[in-house]
């Protein structure tokens, strides 16, 4: 197994305090710290995002709505080491999830910015060459830029990154601000990306089938954290007012639950936490623990 740098100041595990943490070859669930912080454009903190989920999961209980995912084991990968160049650090977060995937089990890895999508996409492609991954992205953001600031490994642009090179199909839920350019890249690729913006899903409701036709069997999910309302989500770099609710993000689990579809991979992403504002860090993590059950064992 492949050995990367461990954070000193992270615990032992995920949700240890209600499931003993479980070596790589007994858990279902692989939780991958990736704190990378290097094209943040606003509000900083990303780095410290993945250590401040691990904390605040010790305060959640084992059981969520009636469900318990975390009885299919929990396994603490080494994190990521922050400090390497971001083509390099995406490297390694792509060696470690295709590891995991290997393995039989569900990578999911915890940001960081959002470019940590990008790699983990990629480890997972490596396993599934031949197969079309489909993206459900949760997001205040369309993240389809060429280059944001001169960067096209930038967090503005990761969406298009991994479109441009897998030409997966994507679909975009909370979205409310793009720019000019994503609009008409969106527009331009209207057979392959699809949306359903915050204002819609408020006033009229998910439709009855989030998914759109031939959308593919196997699914990626990024959870952007400030695709959430910034009332709910203020620690993140771009809080941002007009955004999903919690129970909202409950009907779009509860829907990829309950369709054939098989959940493959899943991130959470851009936590910037506050000092002693320990709601974010805990919503954060709970999303990480209600997403686990999308991918239950014999799912795959």
């Amino acid at each position: 197994m492949m050995t990367l740098s461990a954070d000193s100041d992270s615990p032992a595990g995920f949700c240890t305090s209600e499931f003993p943490p479980q070596p790589f070859g007994q858990a279902h669930y692989h939780i991958i710290p990736a704190p990378l912080e290097r094209s943040v454009s606003y509000g900083s903190g990303t780095r410290q995002g993945p250590t401040a989920i691990l904390h605040a999961s010790e305060e959640l209980e084992a059981i969520y709505l009636g469900r318990q995912p975390g009885l299919a084991g929990i396994h603490l990968k080494p994190t990521i080491d922050p400090d390497l160049p971001t083509a390099a650090f995406l490297d390694q977060l792509s060696e470690s999830v295709v590891e995991t995937v290997r393995a039989g089990s569900i990578p999911i890895t915890l940001g960081g910015e959002h470019t940590i999508s990008l790699g983990a996409y990629r480890g997972i492609k490596a396993h599934y060459p031949d197969e079309p991954i489909g993206i459900v992205q949760i997001d205040a953001h369309a993240d389809l830029r060429a280059e944001y600031e001169g960067d096209p490994l930038s967090h503005a642009c990761v969406m298009r990154r991994i479109h441009e090179q897998y030409h997966a199909p994507l679909l975009q839920l909370g979205v409310r601000g793009i720019s000019v350019e994503e609009d008409a890249y969106r527009k331009a690729h209207h057979q392959t990306i699809f949306w359903q913006d915050a204002p819609t899903i408020w006033q009229t409701g998910l439709p009855t089938s989030i998914l759109p036709p031939d959308f593919p069997e196997k699914i990626y999910l990024t959870f952007d954290v400030d695709g959430l309302d910034a009332s709910l989500m203020p620690a993140t770099g771009t809080p941002s007012p007009g955004g999903l609710f919690w129970h909202q993000i409950e009907d779009i689990f509860r829907q990829l639950r309950d369709t054939t579809h098989q959940i493959v991979g899943i991130d959470v992403v851009e936590l910037a936490p506050i000092d002693g504002h320990h709601s974010p860090d805990f919503t954060s993590a709970v999303a990480v623990y209600a997403a686990m059950d999308l991918a239950p064992p014999g799912s795959r």
